[in-house]
């Protein structure tokens, strides 16, 4: 396939069957708005160069914005071969798989580098429209979802930490989201991604399961909104008809955990997210957890906090009438989740 000439298009179908390393050579801003996952930025033009081109284009016409994607490109040519090659070193896979965003005149610019490089390098035909498009088409899939829930404190992450080492398909929503949900869910995370691109993460996560014939998909109880990305609708939907199983523990063990994962953060930190939520604690309680924040004692500051999450908690379960419920207290995570499968509770 190597020689002259923009190298061939393919159906997504066919593109994501080709192995090899994936290039987006969209502008940084696009790349971080979303992308495909997995795949490497190696921008043709940056962020200004972009805007120019473009209003180039509305202004003067097709003619004088090539003029100027060839200025802008000519430089970085050399910086673009070397970044080229370099992801392709790294592969043993045979193909450059390369996208812009609706497969025109970027991806062909590239892919004829690449083809005069002998890289091997195939086009997807549509871009990353037709990604996204497959990407939200995931979610008017019927899946075969369930549920983890529990109240704050429960440890429910680390128990799908576990049960995916058991063969147990799960998907992280609050890892692909970087966010816990809750008012102190950012905490120590960093930034979330975009919402486009938490979405295209979890497309590509039920994909997995379907990919591994799985006949069930565990997920974490959530509420719509992870921080600032937002699970999918019509996914959500399903979420709310799913089978729920709940697991509980002692509310020791759910302050201990609680204090063991928070207690870390500076104090400042933890009262300004408990002042986001101080309408719904009310102001005595508000005031007691603040206090003793301040004063390092822990488990006095959950416990006012606890009883907010836990009332909020209670009243989303009893919309769902499909749940069972697990005593785990006094449990670690590897010994739960041999529980859990002995149970037959993961099927």
């Amino acid at each position: 396939m190597s020689g002259i000439g923009i190298p061939t298009s393919y159906s997504l179908k066919t593109f994501r069957s080709l192995k090899g390393p994936l290039i987006d050579i969209r502008s940084p801003k696009e790349y971080k708005q979303g992308h495909w996952p997995g795949s490497h930025n190696i921008p043709l033009f940056d962020d200004e160069e972009r805007a120019l081109i473009g209003s180039t284009y509305k202004s003067k016409g097709r003619e004088s914005a090539v003029i100027a994607g060839l200025r802008a490109t000519s430089p970085k040519l050399e910086k673009i071969k070397n970044q080229l090659e370099l992801q392709q070193s790294r592969s043993t896979k045979s193909h450059l798989r390369i996208y812009c965003w609706r497969g025109g005149m970027r991806s062909a610019s590239v892919g004829w580098l690449a083809n005069a490089l002998g890289l091997n390098p195939v086009l997807l035909s549509g871009g990353y429209k037709t990604y996204r498009r497959w990407a939200i088409n995931q979610f008017e899939k019927k899946w075969p979802l369930r549920l983890l829930a529990g109240k704050t404190g429960t440890g429910k992450t680390p128990l799908l930490v576990e049960l995916s080492k058991k063969g147990i398909f799960t998907i992280d929503l609050e890892g692909l989201a970087n966010h816990k949900g809750s008012s102190f869910g950012g905490l120590g995370l960093g930034a979330q991604p975009s919402c486009e691109q938490f979405e295209n993460l979890l497309a590509q996560a039920l994909h997995n399961s379907e990919v591994e014939s799985s006949q069930a998909i565990w997920l974490e109880a959530e509420s719509a909104n992870l921080g600032k990305c937002r699970i999918p609708h019509k996914l959500f939907e399903q979420m709310k008809n799913a089978r729920v199983l709940e697991i509980t523990k002692s509310k020791n063990e759910r302050i201990k955990i609680l204090v063991d994962q928070y207690s870390r953060h500076k104090r400042s930190e933890l009262i300004n997210a408990t002042v986001k939520i101080s309408k719904r604690l009310g102001p005595q309680r508000t005031k007691k957890a603040i206090k003793s924040i301040e004063m390092g004692s822990w488990a006095e500051a959950c416990l006012e906090i606890l009883e907010y999450y836990d009332k909020c908690y209670e009243h989303e379960l009893k919309k769902n009438e499909h749940k069972e419920t697990i005593d785990l207290s006094g449990l670690g995570n590897k010994s739960a989740t041999e529980k859990l499968i002995a149970n037959g509770l993961m099927y």
